[in-house]
Parts: structure tokens; sequence; C-alpha cells
């Protein structure tokens, strides 16, 4: 089943405001769990973190932007 317009921006926005800093508290401290890696593997594993939280819900942040396709045209 496939989420509605207006579930769609509900949970991109429970999901940047909740969810994103709770992945950034976890992104920082799997980091601090390295023994202080270079800066360069550092930067690596910040971008690669950074790219992978988003993959998951590609399908709920598409078109949230746009106008709802739910209302009936004027």
């Amino acid at each position: 089943m496939a989420l509605s317009y207006k579930a769609r921006r509900g949970w991109a926005l429970v999901i940047l405001l909740i969810g994103l800093p709770v992945y950034i508290i976890a992104a920082v401290s799997l980091i601090a769990l390295i023994d202080r890696p270079s800066v360069l593997v550092e930067l690596l594993i910040y971008v690669g973190l950074g790219v992978v939280w988003a993959i998951p819900f590609k399908f709920i942040f598409k078109g949230i932007g746009q106008e709802n396709p739910d209302d009936p045209a004027p």
C-alpha cells in the first residue's frame, strides 16, 4: 500500500526532526569508537554515512516539495 502525499510529508518531517539527529549522534559515536583515523578516512566515513541514511527513505522524500497531487485541479 502506497503512502498518501500527506502521510509522506508527515513521515518526512518526523525523519528529519527526530531520526536524523539520532542518526548523527550515532555516526559521531561510531567515529569516536575508532582510534582517531586520518582526516581523509574520517571524511570518507562521514560522507558515506551521510549518503547511506537517505537511501531507505528515498520513496518518502520523493516529490515532497511539489504541490499535492491528490488535490483536485482548480
